[in-house]
C-alpha cells in the first residue's frame, strides 16, 4: 500500500502494520473544530509554530487516516505504537502536514 504524494498522502507504520495517511478537506475542517481553528490559515499558523500536543498529534494523525479510508478513531490513534516513540509521532505528523500545505518534495516524472 504504497503513498502518492502528489495526492498529499505518506506512509506510515503504526502498530506494526503500513497504512496511509492522507489529509483531506473534511479532514481539515475537522482539525480546525477539534483544535480550534477558526479557518486554515489559522490551523496553518498553529501547526508552523512547532509546538504541537499530544491531543494535536492524534488529531492529524486520526483525520489523516480515516481520509485514506481507515475507519479509525482518536481513541485507536491513541493507544497505538510506533517503534520510534515520540520522534516517529512527530515525524509521520509533519510529513503528513507537508504533504497537505505543499512543501512535501514531489519528483518530476521522468520525460519519456
Amino acid at each position: 500500500m504504497g503513498a502518492n504524494a502528489r495526492r498529499g498522502e505518506v506512509s506510515a507504520m503504526l502498530n506494526g502494520k503500513q497504512y496511509r495517511l492522507c489529509l483531506t478537506l473534511g479532514g481539515l475542517a475537522e482539525l480546525e473544530t477539534a483544535l480550534g481553528a477558526g479557518d486554515l490559515v489559522s490551523l496553518g499558523e498553529r501547526f508552523s509554530n512547532g509546538r504541537l500536543s499530544a491531543k494535536d498529534m492524534i488529531a492529524v494523525i486520526a483525520a489523516g487516516l480515516r481520509g485514506a479510508g481507515n475507519a479509525l478513531d482518536e481513541g485507536d490513534v491513541a493507544a497505538m505504537q510506533v517503534s520510534g516513540g515520540l520522534a516517529d509521532y512527530a515525524r509521520i505528523v509533519a510529513d503528513l502536514l507537508l504533504a497537505t500545505f505543499g512543501c512535501a518534495k514531489v519528483e518530476p516524472p521522468a520525460n519519456p
